[in-house]
């Protein structure tokens, strides 16, 4: 599996016009599932994400996870991340997960993070979406589970 985490604040995903999923603070991610990847790898990046720390202590440095400062998740199903672009002009996306298991992982990883005591609000897996948000820092990371 694999996340993008931005740092965000007011985010929101809109299907058809419609928000579906919508934070106020808290960490924007994208989430790309693979062949090989299992529940372990979920909860893996879960783990991660909810103890990174990349927010802002009182000295101004990167010290607080999304835990101690109380942040919400969007996340955000992403199968592009597995877009592999070395030939030719048109990603190739036969290393993302076919949709029945990639939605069953993204769920656990969305799971997890509840379980962990963060709030998680999501976008339609599969649909098309319109996902607005500000970066703050910008802080931006690529994790992967392998």
């Amino acid at each position: 599996m694999k996340v993008v985490v931005q740092r965000a604040r007011n985010a929101n995903v809109k299907v058809d016009g419609q928000v579906v999923g919508s934070i106020e603070f808290g960490l924007m991610v994208l989430v790309g599932v693979t062949h090989e990847d299992t529940e372990k790898d979920a909860e893996f990046l879960a783990d991660k994400v909810a103890n990174l720390r990349i927010f802002e202590d009182e000295e101004g440095k990167m010290n607080l996870s999304l835990l101690d400062v109380g942040g919400e998740v969007l996340s955000v199903s992403q199968f592009t991340l597995y877009g592999d672009c070395r030939k030719g002009r048109r990603p190739n996306f036969m290393q993302a997960a076919k949709p029945d298991i990639a939605e069953k992982l993204y769920e656990s990883f969305n799971d997890k993070l509840r379980e962990k005591g963060v709030r998680v609000e999501t976008g339609s897996f599969g649909a098309m979406m319109a996902v607005e948000f500000t970066n703050v820092g910008p802080v931006t990371l690529i994790i992967e589970s392998k």
